[in-house]
């Protein structure tokens, strides 16, 4: 066998040599603490006194003058609602009421214009044709009158109310004269 390091032939290039491993360092030696001062039983004494500048106290502001709000993270001060206050909520303010006459307006009367194909039906369809639509107009008025805040609601009702009212109306006239046309034959 031949030393990988010593070869025979010359073409062959030469192997580097291991790499040493540096040595362990020298951990430094820890520093001396100063020496506290013990009074005669033994007990450490006080350190010094700080004596730099004090900040001034904090002076309450005057009556009647704005205060400033809370500071982050600091909670609001609010007075807990009475036991069996059946009209406070211990959880803020009470949810705002649900426009109820306004989404039910909105939903009839989209009902009413989905279920148009209905009126055309002959004179029974248009008159069926007319109760939902006909009850979206009248909770759309309900709406406007007692939930004005949900004005999209109740006009959308509205609107497509009159809609499918008058797609019905259309529908009964049209029936109407059809039949009215047909040539009577009697047996």
């Amino acid at each position: 066998m031949s030393d990988s390091n010593n070869p025979s032939n010359s073409d062959v290039p030469r192997v580097p040599d291991v790499p040493q491993v540096p040595g362990v360092p020298e951990v430094p030696d820890v520093p001396q603490v100063p020496d506290i001062p013990r009074d005669e039983q033994g007990a450490s004494a006080a350190p010094p006194a700080y004596n730099g500048p004090t900040p001034p106290a904090s002076v309450p502001p005057a009556y009647g003058a704005a205060t400033p709000p809370p500071g982050y993270g600091t909670p609001a001060v609010t007075q807990a609602p009475a036991h069996g206050d059946a009209y406070s909520s211990p959880f803020g303010a009470v949810a705002a009421k649900q426009p109820i006459f306004s989404i039910l307006a909105l939903v009839a009367g989209v009902i009413g214009v989905l279920g148009s194909p209905i009126v055309f039906l002959p004179i029974v369809g248009g008159i069926l044709g007319l109760f939902i639509p006909a009850a979206a107009v009248v909770l759309g008025f309900l709406g406007k009158s007692k939930e004005p805040q949900a004005r999209g609601f109740w006009l959308t009702g509205l609107i497509t109310g009159f809609i499918g009212v008058g797609l019905a109306l259309v529908s009964i006239v049209i029936w109407s004269v059809f039949f009215a046309t047909i040539p009577n034959s009697s047996y």
